[in-house]
This record gives structure tokens, C-alpha cells and sequence, in this order.
């Protein structure tokens, strides 16, 4: 390798992470996730069942609105946490099952305040951190 692919070579490892065994990048089977974020053994493997539940929701949602229309309401941060505490309250008054939506035709099936209030957690964290990044 020229020495101007190993600089490139060199400053992209620097930012792309290293080999948790201690791999040269070049080396076969050398993967450079060291310090990356688990997403697979972190949250899918760790909340199935509840991921499972909120994605039914989004596309439940999306049916009803529109894909990804959460993200253009206004206030979204502040109304999205006003939303999930309802839900909190709601879980502890009505109990586990939303009762507007046991009661509506157009909800596909029983929803669980939990799966809102997760829901609702998700969208205002996610408004909350493109925000920060657009700071």
C-alpha cells in the first residue's frame, strides 16, 4: 500500500474504531466495532416483545395520519410528552388497554397505554436529539 492509502487508511481506523481483539485492520477477521453502540444486543435483543408492539403502533399510526407526519407537529417535544403522561395516567385510571381505542372500529386490535407511553417516550427523545445535533 502507497504511504498516501496508508495515511487514509490510518485516519479512517482512527474514526471508524478499532478490532476488539486487537486486529490489525487488514488482518482477516478483523471487524472494527470496538466501542460501537449494540443496537442488535442492546435493544432488539433485550425488547422484542415491546419493540414489536411500538412498530405495530407506528404503522397503526401511519395508516391513521401519515409515515413519519409525528415528526412535522408542531411543539412535537412538549405535546409528545403531554401525550405520554396521559397514558401513564390513563394505564393507572382505565387500566392496561386504551379504552378509545378498545372502542373504535378503526383501531386494529387492543393497544396497551404501555405501547403509547413507549411510543410517545421514543418520538420525544428522537425530537429531542435532532435537536440537539442541529444546535
Amino acid at each position: 500500500m502507497s504511504n498516501s492509502m496508508q495515511e487514509l487508511a490510518d485516519r479512517a481506523n482512527k474514526y471508524l474504531g478499532k478490532d476488539p481483539s486487537g486486529k490489525d485492520p487488514h488482518e482477516k477477521g478483523a471487524k472494527l466495532d470496538l466501542g460501537k453502540s449494540p443496537i442488535f444486543d442492546g435493544v432488539l435483543q433485550y425488547f422484542p416483545r415491546a419493540l414489536r408492539k411500538v412498530a405495530q403502533l407506528s404503522e397503526w399510526g401511519a395508516t391513521r395520519y401519515s409515515w413519519e407526519g409525528w415528526r412535522s407537529v408542531p411543539d412535537g417535544f412538549r405535546r409528545y410528552s403531554n401525550a405520554m403522561g396521559r397514558h401513564i395516567l390513563a394505564e393507572k385510571t382505565e387500566g392496561l388497554y386504551d379504552l378509545d381505542a378498545k372502542n373504535d372500529p378503526k383501531y386494529p386490535a387492543e393497544i396497551l397505554h404501555a405501547t403509547q407511553v413507549a411510543w410517545n417516550a421514543l418520538a420525544r427523545l428522537d425530537l429531542l436529539l435532532e435537536e440537539l445535533e442541529n444546535k
